[in-house]
């Protein structure tokens, strides 16, 4: 049959017949099936938000589209896939489309309940479109859509990802912009945020002068990273299946003049920080600190110990030479404490240990430790101080239940301690925490003894000292060792012994977390450049060594968001400090393996 001369259907007769109305215009074939694309952030302009990645990053270039493209790296067991999972309407037909390039790159779709589907290219030197289509089952209202490469393959890119077909039911349209946005707690390099919640919202973006910069399900949030004396703007907007709402009206905060995160400024930008046993001998053997090597950029002397638990008064008595015989003199040490600073190294005399309980109960405690602590900096001339509470040192009292107002008088008088020693050094004094997981991560489930009673009074009870002087804080260091299984943000439990547990643990130190799952009461996150991550220096240090390998992947996923496990984070962080060990001792018996893994990665 002659094409030209094809009988024309009675749709298309009533369309060209529609047409020759004046103001008709031609439907799109979208509008007439009310098909939408249902893929959250598939253009990748809001980072990683709405999709899960093993790895992976955002770049801006190359780009296919927008300011924003996907790029990951597979390694030799993982396929760096990324996915993300869409509400669907059932018996209905979906096309998935997206740009890439880079060798072996799939696109696909699973959980159909019919067929799933998948595409490929082995080659694509530049963008590529891949399509495929399906129909999704009598039952079927959500499907997982993906983009991954090929194990040990070089990097690949993806963008504008598409899943075009009816809108998910249940849900047809974004929800309403927020209202009642206002700032709360205000610091040097924080602002946080709270706002009325909105019908039909799953999420919230939060904009930080027009930038996009996180993603929450409740309504607060605490932005990081902020420079002090500086003006913001912020907005909010609500999101959920179908899209993202309008933003909000904008509020604007200045956050207040800081420190400097408590003579921070001067450490490198990744450091390595150890204890040294300055005070005992052990199976490591003592090591003098002179002869400590340069790649130590903090040397916490443990340690100081009270005299009693309660009395506040610290002393700190070097090793005799009875338990170590190769032990320097008091004149030696002083002199390797300045040329160990004359070579940039901060020497810090670290408080507690496992058994050093310190409980200031009294204000009178507090002001002898003050005093005492003032004495033992002043004697060696060191750089500052390490708070290294374990045990029983701290805990809550039952009726202690808000992390941003203390009242139990060992936490009350253990931050004004802190707060008048930082004040009267100055903005160079280093201060510095190495917490158990139980005191800090653990506080993500249990904050004290509960609403109800019962839990261990030490829960999560380092959380109000580090609130109190997050703008002090040179240093965070948990120890990710000697813990019990964790849960983390992915309401997961995570145990020692791989790259997972420092992960996770470190995820939460820097997303911030809802204190006893209280989304209304959110621990804020550090800034990058004040954490560091705990781990034992040899498998004679402590429960929780790793190997190098592991180490690798931890910063890797950490700082590059490559080479993940099954954690995913909440974001990447290059500025992150770096590494604590127990302990420099322990590294020299194993032949500096850890001192020698952390200059391998960092330079």
């Amino acid at each position: 049959m002659d094409r030209a001369r094809r009988p024309r259907s009675a749709l298309a007769a009533l369309t060209a017949a529609l047409l020759a109305v004046p103001g008709i215009t031609a439907l799109s074939s979208a509008a007439r099936a009310a098909d939408a694309d249902v893929v959250v952030n598939g253009g990748f302009e809001s980072g990683l938000t709405g999709w899960t990645c093993t790895a992976g990053t955002t770049v801006s270039s190359p780009v296919h589209s927008g300011s924003a493209a996907l790029q990951a790296t597979p390694a030799g067991s993982d396929n760096a896939q990324c996915s993300q999972t869409v509400t669907v309407q059932p018996n209905a037909q979906y096309t998935l489309s997206g740009y890439v390039r880079g060798s072996y790159v799939y696109l696909g779709a699973s959980g159909t309940g019919t067929t799933d589907v998948s595409t490929w290219t082995q080659s694509a030197p530049d963008w590529q479109k891949l399509s495929t289509t399906f129909r999704t089952g009598a039952a079927t209202t959500k499907v997982t859509i993906y983009t991954h490469g090929w194990y040990g393959t070089g990097a690949y890119n993806a963008d504008d990802l598409t899943l075009v077909g009816p809108g998910g039911s249940g849900t047809t349209q974004p929800p309403a912009a927020p209202t009642g946005l206002r700032t709360t707690t205000v610091t040097s390099s924080s602002v946080g945020l709270s706002w009325s919640a909105v019908t039909g919202a799953t999420g919230y973006a939060v904009y930080r002068d027009g930038t996009r910069v996180q993603t929450v399900t409740g309504t607060s949030a605490t932005v990081s990273g902020l420079t002090a004396s500086t003006a913001y703007s912020f907005q909010v907007s609500a999101v959920n299946d179908a899209g993202e709402s309008a933003k909000s009206a904008v509020v604007t905060a200045t956050t207040s003049p800081g420190g400097g995160g408590g003579g921070s400024s001067d450490l490198p930008a990744h450091a390595l920080v150890g204890y040294l046993h300055a005070s005992f001998a052990n199976g490591a053997g003592y090591t003098r600190l002179a002869d400590v090597p340069d790649s130590w950029d903090v040397i916490d002397l443990a340690f100081g110990e009270p005299t009693s638990v309660t009395s506040g008064d610290i002393r700190f008595n070097r090793c005799p030479v009875t338990e170590c015989p190769n032990v320097e003199s008091d004149a030696d040490f002083k002199a390797a404490v300045k040329a160990k600073q004359a070579a940039g190294k901060k020497v810090l005399i670290s408080i507690g240990g496992q058994n050093g309980q310190v409980q200031l109960t009294t204000t009178a405690a507090r002001d002898t430790f003050v005093s005492s602590v003032s004495k033992i900096i002043d004697t060696y001339g060191l750089d500052g101080l390490d708070i290294d509470f374990e045990g029983h040192s701290l805990s809550l009292n039952a009726n202690d239940t808000d992390f941003r107002n203390p009242t139990t008088p060992v936490i009350v008088n253990l931050i004004s301690a802190l707060k008048t020693l930082k004040a009267k050094y100055g903005a160079n004094f280093v201060l510095t925490m190495a917490p158990e997981t139980f005191f800090v991560q653990n506080g993500y489930q249990y904050y004290g003894t509960g609403k109800w009673g019962g839990q261990d009074p030490r829960c999560g009870a380092y959380l109000p000292v580090i609130h109190a002087l997050r703008d002090d804080l040179t240093l965070l260091h948990v120890q990710d060792y000697n813990s019990g299984p964790i849960m983390g943000l992915d309401n997961q439990y995570h145990s020692m012994g791989g790259a997972d547990f420092h992960i996770a643990m470190t995820d939460m130190l820097l997303t911030g977390f809802p204190v006893a799952g209280d989304p209304n009461n959110v621990f804020p996150p550090l800034r990058p450049d004040q954490v560091a991550i705990g781990m034992p220096a040899s498998t004679n240090a402590g429960n929780g060594y790793v190997s190098p390998s592991e180490v690798t992947k931890t910063l890797d996923c950490l700082t590059k968001r490559t080479n993940c496990g099954s954690y995913a984070t909440h974001g990447t962080w290059p500025a992150l400090r770096g590494l604590m060990t127990w302990s420099v001792n322990w590294d020299r018996y194993a032949n500096w393996e850890f001192q020698k893994n952390f200059d391998a990665y960092f330079g």
